[in-house]
């Protein structure tokens, strides 16, 4: 009697086993787990213009952005190498998905800061989110001195709003679209108006964990004048730890929205390329 009823435990607590693990794979199937897209680029950067990643909570990123003259300045130049023009920026990310930071470009001598936060996250599983969204909003103010009359503070403007809306379509393939609005409170002469419209494309390709290659272009829907071309912009990031490098060729030679957008006087199809460089290092304050 004693071994029937040994045997009859075993067979309920089988029964008993057997249901839990079916219960609870019924469960995992109803509700499967996020699955976040993540890296879909390397830094906060494509090339020029911003991208959709925003930094870990209590990351400060330190960033150093050069821009040599243009290719066609001539041998007198050393081919656009005697020339520099740099900005120095600081960004922070105080809490989850905002990110701010200020910087100072010395074309032009201006200062820079803005603001973006992080609408959607592509992800996949318990919510199906097919792409990543991100406000940007900047501004700037160039203290160049001018040789004309005076200038009131308010003309010294510009303003920037950028909705970010990218993919990662695949480990190697990341694309992005950067509608763009640009309002400068100052029309110089020879422009037209002081309104700039335009839609930013840039991508890039994964060759393996530490080197892509990336691409930007920025047609002007609505331009300041037809004195300036579209920002075009190809190069490479380099990933080692902490720092991601950026080595570029592009015909911007301003480093913020208002400029490479829409002041650009350069042909890049005419030799007005710029070698150029950005270097981040991001430096974790908190956990």
């Amino acid at each position: 009697m004693k071994t029937y009823i040994f045997i009859y435990l075993l067979i309920l607590s089988q029964i008993a086993f057997a249901q839990d693990d079916l219960l609870a794979e019924l469960q995992s199937q109803e509700e499967p787990s996020e699955t976040l897209a993540t890296a879909t680029f390397k830094g906060t950067r494509i090339i020029n213009g911003h991208s959709v990643e925003i930094r870990n909570p209590g990351t400060l990123e330190f960033m150093i952005s050069h821009r040599f003259g243009t290719l066609n300045s001539g041998s007198y130049n050393l081919w656009g190498l005697d020339v520099s023009n740099i900005r120095l920026a600081l960004e922070y990310a105080p809490i989850k998905n905002l990110m701010i930071g200020a910087g100072r470009n010395s074309f032009q001598k201006t200062y820079d800061g803005y603001v973006k936060y992080k609408l959607l996250a592509q992800q996949s599983g318990k919510k199906n989110i097919p792409i990543s969204v991100v406000w940007l909003s900047s501004m700037a103010i160039k203290t160049q001195k001018r040789t004309d009359n005076y200038t009131a503070f308010r003309d010294k403007l510009a303003f920037t709003h950028q909705l970010l809306i990218a993919r990662k379509i695949n480990s190697s393939l990341s694309l992005q679209l950067s509608p763009t609005l640009i309002k400068y409170q100052l029309i110089e002469l020879k422009e037209t108006r002081g309104v700039v419209v335009a839609l930013g494309i840039g991508g890039r390709y994964k060759l393996n964990q530490r080197l892509t290659i990336n691409a930007e272009y920025f047609p002007q829907l609505i331009s300041k004048g037809s004195q300036y071309f579209n920002a075009i912009a190809i190069g490479v990031d380099i990933e080692t730890g902490g720092h991601v490098f950026q080595l570029q060729l592009t015909n911007a030679t301003s480093m913020i929205e208002k400029g490479f957008i829409g002041e650009n006087t350069n042909n890049f199809f005419n030799g007005g390329i710029h070698f150029g460089f950005n270097i981040s290092r991001a430096f974790q304050l908190k956990h």
